[in-house]
């Protein structure tokens, strides 16, 4: 009879609890639903119809009604004005990249140090740039590099380095290389935050019979940092390059992708064709533009995804050496 009375009191326990955790969940599906409303209504949708209106002339008024199947494709492919606009981008983002990956390394590999003082502070002074509104940025760089009486001008000319103004922004060559430093100063701070933390997770005992074996930090740095980096270093690849492919409103306010082109990107050259102000809008051209520009950085990602996975299990193996190594006293 007892045994019956604790059979059905646990029974009656697990029905409560489970009503409780259906609750819980209801709740939990309540507060995430604004946010899941607008994920689909701003994210999601857009990039389903952008597929859409790629096979449509359409403006942006009225019904889709003049279906063009694949001669927007076949337009844009043959547009001059793109694929200047996408060696543009493909410019600033290697640059960019082949800027920072190493400057931000040795900038880690120094705030990384535990003899260094004041490393909060310079990693503040480094990372504000990042929380700076990029279209700000662009407005004052705009003042500083914008003319020939523009500050940078008038620094130089009182240093005795330049004899005369150089018209940075008003030359195709000169407004890319200000455009593509003013980048890459703009994401210096994350990409070193990035560093710091894939040096901080690297393992300390490993150091420790390094440093017990008598190797020198040169010997350290090109025998166990660096190997031991490789996958964090695709990743950080991998952002930058995604980061640097997508660059609008620094181009807009800066050079809006001037002078004669020289500095517009595949994102200024969408915006252009989809809210024109010269004519009527290009919805369905700038979606086709959109679509092809995505899977160009869809490839790339999926090629340095392959990367950061060769690279990972070289640090294993190279991690299984080092243990070794370790083992037989032979690190130096």
């Amino acid at each position: 009879m007892s045994e019956s009375i604790s059979f059905i009191a646990s029974g009656s326990g697990t029905s409560s609890t489970r009503k409780r955790e259906r609750i819980r969940h209801v709740w939990a599906f309540l507060f995430i639903l604004p946010q899941l409303i607008f994920f689909v209504g701003f994210t999601i949708y857009p990039i389903i119809m952008s597929y859409v209106y790629a096979f449509f002339d359409w403006s942006g008024l009225g019904p889709l009604s003049n279906f063009v199947a694949f001669e927007n494709f076949s337009k844009l492919l043959q547009d001059d004005k793109f694929w200047n606009a996408f060696g543009n981008s493909l410019l600033f983002m290697t640059a960019k990249s082949v800027i920072l990956m190493p400057t931000t390394l040795i900038m880690a590999l120094i705030l990384n140090q535990a003899f260094f003082r004041g490393k909060v502070w310079y990693r503040t002074i480094y990372f504000l740039p990042v929380v700076t509104t990029t279209s700000i940025v662009g407005i004052i760089m705009k003042f500083i590099f914008g003319n020939e009486h523009a500050l940078v001008n008038e620094v130089l000319m009182a240093l005795g380095i330049l004899k005369q103004p150089i018209p940075w922004l008003g030359d195709g060559s000169t407004a890319m290389a200000v455009l593509i430093l003013i980048g890459s100063w703009k994401f210096f701070g994350m990409m070193m935050v990035y560093w710091l933390a894939g040096l901080q997770s690297l393992p300390g005992d490993v150091y420790e019979a390094a440093k017990v074996d008598g190797a020198s930090y040169w010997q350290t740095l090109r025998s166990i940092t660096l190997p031991l980096l490789m996958p964090v270093a695709t990743v950080i690849l991998l952002l930058t390059v995604v980061n640097s492919m997508h660059v609008f409103d620094l181009v807009k306010t800066l050079t809006n992708g001037g002078p004669f082109f020289a500095t517009e990107t595949v994102d200024l050259y969408i915006y252009e064709y989809a809210f024109s102000s010269s004519g009527f809008p290009r919805i369905g051209y700038a979606s086709a533009a959109g679509i092809i520009f995505g899977l160009t950085i869809f490839i790339l990602t999926l090629a340095l995804g392959w990367l950061a996975r060769y690279t990972k299990e070289g640090r294993d193996a190279k991690h299984a050496k080092l243990a070794q190594m370790q083992e037989g006293g032979v690190l130096k």
